[in-house]
């Protein structure tokens, strides 16, 4: 989820995968010679590792005694480090990256609460229901938003969506356990894909060319 509002302002500054307009910033990111580095990479590698030990639940891989591992990086990695991922995207500019990192770092925050601090006795199936098609709505429309990044970045945003969609069915009416685990392996290959997004963007970055492709969608 990299921006490319910097490279319009400043041609020596390499293009990112951001939105269309990223809001105007007379210092281009920059305070007195210093240039951010991409928060992107951390977000993706946050929501990735945090999505896949959850999916290995979900799709009954491993059992949910294991919840306990979800919870502590639903805070610390998919949680705060999302988070913060996401407060750089602002300061550099990109509204789609700060958007999606900020939410899905407080989606793994409020997932935490949900789980390890909500009283049963005030949470349904059906609550839970709920709750994912919340976030499955914000999900497909930042797809839609997704289409002007990069494929990688697009790829990651269209499984999510399907993931939410497949989990928020399944804890629906009495639960639909087959539709559920569905939902897990959909969300294992959506930590691969964002894995592979973050991959691409630490090694081209290090490396100063491309060398894992991410496929640009901007058109002109």
């Amino acid at each position: 989820m990299e921006a490319s509002g910097a490279a319009a302002r400043d041609p020596g500054v390499s293009a990112r995968e951001a939105d269309i307009e990223p809001a105007p910033d007379p210092t281009g990111g920059r305070l007195a010679g210093w240039t951010p580095a991409d928060p992107g990479p951390l977000g993706l590698a946050g929501f990735a590792g945090t999505t896949f030990v959850l999916s290995l639940i979900n799709a009954n891989l491993v059992s949910i005694r294991n919840i306990g591992a979800v919870l502590a990086l639903a805070i610390a990695y998919g949680g705060l480090a999302q988070l913060l991922a996401g407060l750089w995207e602002f300061r550099t500019g990109n509204t789609f990256g700060a958007v999606a990192f900020c939410s899905f770092g407080a989606f793994w925050i409020s997932y935490y609460f949900l789980v390890r601090l909500t009283p049963a006795l005030i949470i349904t199936p059906h609550g839970v229901s709920a709750y994912l098609w919340m976030w499955a709505i914000f999900t497909i429309y930042m797809f839609v938003a997704s289409l002007r990044t990069t494929g990688a970045v697009a790829l990651v945003f269209l499984l999510l969506a399907i993931t939410f969609v497949l989990l928020a069915w399944g804890d629906m009416g009495s639960g639909h356990t087959s539709i559920h685990k569905a939902g897990g392996w959909f969300g294992l290959a959506t930590a691969i894909a964002a894995w592979y997004a973050s991959f691409a963007a630490v090694m081209n970055s290090t490396w100063g060319r491309v060398v894992l492709p991410v496929y640009p969608l901007r058109k002109t």
